[in-house]
């Protein structure tokens, strides 16, 4: 990045894109080879600038470039048009930023939770699906009725009850959620948790071959035939614990698996399944649970960034934002870890709109203040008085 840019909390924020991965780009491929202007880092920053701020549409991009002069100096432009954010937003590969975000992921890993249990580390594995108009975008097939892109999602642990990307996939809606299990669970170094959808029988007697930990919940539909039970504590909120066999004589697994029933905060009975018997029963319910770190964070995203409402109906277009949406989450998150670990990622990146183009050690400070007993007072004060 350039040097002036890092003056400002947008400089300190951006800083950590790694310009690199664009310029291998540009010199192996095609990549901004005609660009006069819009090159794909100025594009990034004004999308993920956009991303921040919430804007509508690219020409609340165009119009906040022509009238914010500290815009113009950190992106070294002054002027652009909405045809021009198009075609470079229709045009660019998603590859590329996918690239980007893998190297944003790279500096999250340094940040990982270590693991202080028995547990090990932990992976969770889920997707969300994003319904889109069908008369505009008929490329995302998904039902009869609308259209749809789906993100399927690895996350892990960066610090107590926060989570990040690990790795990423995109499809059209209407792709099952266990078809993309081979590009999610690809390594025995942790254990991966998953929700129903991603059943997959075949799938489970391989992790067991390759040594794969993993939890999932159980669909009511499939045939288990218990083989063993496990004794439990007397004061135990788990029902069962025992060792099963999935599947019929059809479609069976050759390698047994343990099953833990239990009740959900609604009083719904829960089935968990899991290859890993080296675990409490009240453990492996624990760690189930944890799944709603996930959730969680797809709700933030789409809360918070432009996830939902794009600004082009192309499929390039499409997949560009939900990747640079990624990457500004990404973003605030190694700047939440640097200067502001006990605020929230919402506190920063109010604070962080508010004072975009201010020093990025006013707003290191602003996340670090605590407030004063006095200012307290004065609050308490003239709310007592507006009361009389």
């Amino acid at each position: 990045m350039d040097k002036d840019t890092l003056i400002s909390s947008f400089g300190k924020w951006v800083a950590p894109i790694n310009s690199e991965i664009i310029q291998d780009w540009q010199h192996f491929g095609t990549l901004d080879r005609y660009t006069k202007k819009l090159s794909t880092m100025v594009f990034l920053l004004l999308f993920v600038e956009a991303q921040l701020q919430k804007r509508k549409g690219l020409r609340s991009i165009m119009r906040e470039v022509q009238a914010n002069e500290e815009f113009q100096q950190a992106i070294g432009i002054d002027s652009i048009s909405a045809a021009q954010l198009s075609r470079k937003n229709n045009k660019l590969d998603p590859v590329v930023l996918q690239d980007i975000l893998c190297g944003l992921i790279s500096q999250l890993h340094r940040h990982q939770l270590p693991a202080t249990s028995r547990v090990g580390p932990v992976k969770v594995i889920d997707s969300t699906t994003i319904s889109l108009c069908l008369n505009k975008y008929k490329w995302a097939t998904f039902r009869s009725t609308k259209a749809g892109v789906k993100l399927h999602l690895r996350v892990t642990f960066s610090e107590p009850g926060t989570v990040y990307p690990d790795k990423a996939v995109m499809t059209t809606a209407n792709c099952a959620d266990h078809t993309q299990m081979d590009m999610l669970i690809d390594e025995a170094d942790a254990t991966y948790l998953m929700d129903r959808g991603y059943l997959d029988l075949r799938k489970y007697d391989d992790y067991c071959v390759r040594g794969i930990p993993f939890v999932s919940r159980l669909k009511n539909r499939v045939t288990v035939e218990e083989v063993e039970s496990f004794l439990l504590p007397v004061d135990s909120e788990i029902a069962r614990d025992v060792k099963v066999i999935l599947g019929t004589d059809k479609k069976r697994m050759k390698h047994p698996l343990r099953m833990i029933e239990t009740t959900d905060s609604k009083g719904n009975l829960v089935r968990i399944i899991t290859n890993r018997f080296d675990i409490t029963a009240e453990e492996l319910g624990d760690l189930y649970r944890s799944r709603w770190q996930i959730e969680t964070f797809f709700r933030w995203v789409k809360q918070n960034l432009k996830m939902t409402c794009f600004y082009g109906t192309s499929e390039n277009a499409v997949m560009n934002q939900i990747w640079v949406c990624m990457i500004a989450y990404c973003l605030l998150l190694l700047m939440k870890l640097e200067i502001a670990k006990e605020k929230s990622l919402t506190e920063l990146s109010d604070r962080l709109r508010t004072l975009m183009w201010k020093s990025w050690c006013k707003l290191e400070t602003a996340m670090n203040r605590k407030p004063s007993k006095t200012s307290k007072g004065r609050q308490k004060v003239r709310s007592v008085e507006v009361t009389k």
